[in-house]
């Protein structure tokens, strides 16, 4: 016994891991997220099998899903980057808003149930697929995003609702740019850029969180991150990005919409089921 199961169990967890990286990377760089809400729903079942408890397993997968995509969404940027295609005004003015957001989700980590962050992700999810998948061009809340506070505001909201879910922002800031009169492929790669700081602090967010909890964790955790998911899914996620950001350049604009829509709601189906399972 390997962690308390079976060499079998353990490799075809780790054949799960790996798999769910491809497609996480894949995903990263196509529609500039980091990939968290394949990781979130992959490493949920895999605790389940190693009997994390169900006080703090939802906690451990958003957590561990924020330290994987921080490589993926580095390079899904550095690759978006050459392109020309990032908004670095828009990063620069909300990237201490949206850590700020991300600690504070990670502050509610700490005392919420697990429900609490399935039902964010599921309606948060829900809502941008049906403005992708239905929404036509001419649906903007405003010609331009809002200056001063107003534009703080959205970088708060993206960093809180990306600690509720265990994603980079992308799904959020995407909705917020589009909406906003920006194309889907600006929206992308500043979503892709944004992500990097969202990622580094709500890792460090959620270990901390969790070190209360620490006796309730399976081996080789620090808080709510687990090394092991760490170590084998963000190498293959982050190698796997940089074509999926080629991909997105290559795909037409209403390509990338229904796919990401799809996308979304298949995430949310997945967790409004884990709710009405309880």
């Amino acid at each position: 016994m390997i962690l308390g199961i079976s060499p079998g169990e353990l490799a075809w967890l780790t054949g799960m891991i790996v798999v769910g990286g491809l497609v996480t990377g894949i995903l990263a760089g196509l529609f500039g997220i980091g990939g968290g809400a394949i990781i979130v729903p992959v490493l949920y079942e895999v605790f389940g099998v190693l009997n994390v408890p169900d006080e703090v397993r939802m906690q451990l997968c958003i957590g561990t899903s924020l330290a994987i995509i921080v490589p993926t969404t580095f390079r899904s940027y550095r690759e978006h980057l050459k392109r020309g295609a990032v908004m670095d005004e828009i990063v620069r003015a909300w990237w201490l808003p949206a850590v700020i957001g991300v600690g504070t989700g990670a502050l509610i980590a700490a005392f919420a149930p697990g429900w609490v962050f399935q039902l964010a992700f599921a309606v948060i999810a829900s809502v941008i697929a049906l403005r992708l998948l239905i929404g036509r061009d001419d649906w903007c809340i405003a010609d331009d995003l809002p200056k001063g506070p107003g534009l703080k505001a959205y970088g708060f909201v993206v960093g809180l609702c990306s600690a509720l879910m265990g994603v980079s922002g992308g799904s959020v800031s995407n909705m917020i740019l589009t909406m906003h009169n920006k194309a889907i492929l600006r929206a992308v790669a500043t979503s892709a850029g944004l992500g990097v700081p969202i990622t580094i602090a709500g890792a460090i967010g959620f270990m901390l969180a969790g070190l209360p909890k620490q006796s309730l964790m399976p081996p080789l955790s620090i808080g709510f991150v687990s090394l092991i998911g760490f170590a084998l899914m963000a190498p293959v996620s982050s190698f796997t990005a940089s074509y999926g950001a080629r991909l997105a350049h290559a795909l037409p604009k209403r390509w990338l919409e229904i796919g990401f829509g799809i996308f979304l709601l298949v995430a949310s189906a997945r967790f409004a089921l884990a709710i009405l399972g309880h």
